[in-house]
């Protein structure tokens, strides 16, 4: 069936198609002009058939990327279903489509959707009188931000602070290998200076020499998931997740009462479906804690394949175990010895009054070589940094010992 260029309804569609094309690009695809005629030719050519015809028409111009299909489906089904112009122009050009059951609506990129569709329009701009203010005595919008609590953090909030740790510059932890590469003047390459001499006939003799190479250690995250940490975890794996982006090795793992792998999710490109992934992954979120039973996991199964080549372990949680053992100490023993650095990140240590008192922190406390706090936009800059030196003395864990005695 062919849509008449002529007809009034056409003129209403492309306008509504104008207006979907204008929500993509508030939502982050790269949706042009050009690309809005496209898909009203498409409709054209294609017609009105079902729901799902549509669908796939628009999907074939305006995405062109495997990973932004996500949010074209999310932005598809709260526009048109929220303007019902599918389905009445379906029933008023081709009477005869069979009525399609909406798909269920997924959680990942939702939104990045609705903030882009709920967007107020923008407004005229007025002529005022133009006032100076003495800012001298204030903060800006972006440090008030970075010392916002994650828990305290508005939607908005938490799409800025995203974007703030997409641009945290990579830490320069780099240490020497056993491997060596060609450069120096102390090794010689036995086997790179007889070759050099094969290809001259032996006349004329290059020395070549060898140093050690040099490289970033993966970083290895422990993230408690329980229901006190929740809010902190999901974005600290955010962090995580623009660090892997940029080229570091990052093996991520949860755990509240059972551990879990989640490497493999954070690869995905787009931060809100990587989530998503892990998510589906995770069986205990906002769960209990069982900090003793998930490090065993972790020793046992997991440390031999990640914990190689000077890895830094990340271990992200407030330490309430709710049992507390000798084994806790012996299993976190166990991974300090495993490791070439383990930086505990606790967000109590935000509270002035915080006094390192529960059974589980004292258990823990001696087998870490750094105490942080991990609850803003800041601390995890301060971290950053932290990777780059040796732990300073406002982060050894001992001093925390001996205030309580």
């Amino acid at each position: 069936m062919t849509i008449d260029a002529s007809s009034p309804n056409l003129g209403r569609l492309a306008d509504n198609i104008a207006y979907f094309g204008r929500l993509l690009r508030d939502t982050g695809l790269p949706v042009g002009p050009s690309s809005v005629l496209d898909a009203i030719r498409a409709v054209e050519m294609a017609g009105l058939g079902a729901k799902q015809d549509f669908y796939w028409t628009l999907h074939s111009v305006f995405v062109t990327r495997h990973e932004q299909s996500l949010l074209f489906r999310q932005a598809f089904e709260l526009f048109w279903r929220q303007r019902a112009l599918t389905e009445k122009l379906i029933a008023m050009m081709s009477p005869q489509a069979v009525a399609m059951k909406e798909p269920p609506k997924p959680k990942a990129g939702a939104q990045r959707v609705n903030d882009a569709f709920y967007k107020e329009p923008p407004r005229e701009v007025e002529e005022k009188t133009l006032v100076e203010f003495d800012a001298r005595l204030t903060m800006s919008e972006r440090e008030i931000l970075k010392e916002r609590d994650f828990a305290q953090m508005t939607a908005e909030e938490i799409t800025a602070a995203k974007k703030e740790m997409a641009q945290l510059r990579l830490p320069f932890d780099i240490q020497s290998t056993r491997r060596l590469r060609p450069g120096g003047s102390e090794v010689i390459d036995l086997r790179r200076t007889l070759r050099a001499a094969m290809r001259s006939g032996g006349d004329l003799v290059t020395i070549a020499y060898r140093q050690a190479g040099e490289k970033h250690p993966p970083l290895v995250a422990l993230c408690d998931i329980s229901g006190s940490m929740a809010d902190y975890s999901r974005l600290f794996l955010h962090f995580l997740h623009a660090i892997s982006e940029k080229g570091r090795r990052v093996h991520a793992f949860v755990f509240a009462t059972r551990l879990t792998n989640i490497t493999r999710s954070l690869r995905t490109r787009d931060p809100d479906e990587a989530l998503e992934h892990a998510s589906r992954a995770v069986k205990d979120w906002d769960g209990g804690t069982r900090i003793a039973h998930c490090l065993e996991r972790f020793n046992k199964d997991w440390s031999r394949r990640v914990l190689g080549q000077g890895a830094t372990v990340l271990l992200i949680t407030d330490g309430l175990e709710r049992q507390v053992d000798p084994g806790l100490a012996k299993e976190l023993d166990r991974l300090h010895r495993s490791c070439r650095r383990l930086i505990w990140l606790n967000p109590l240590l935000r509270f002035d009054a915080f006094e390192a008192r529960a059974a589980g922190i004292k258990a823990m406390l001696p087998h870490v070589d750094e105490f942080r706090t991990i609850h803003n936009l800041r601390s995890m800059g301060d971290l950053v940094k932290a990777l780059d030196r040796r732990a300073d003395a406002a982060a050894d864990p001992r001093s925390w010992l001996k205030r309580v005695g």
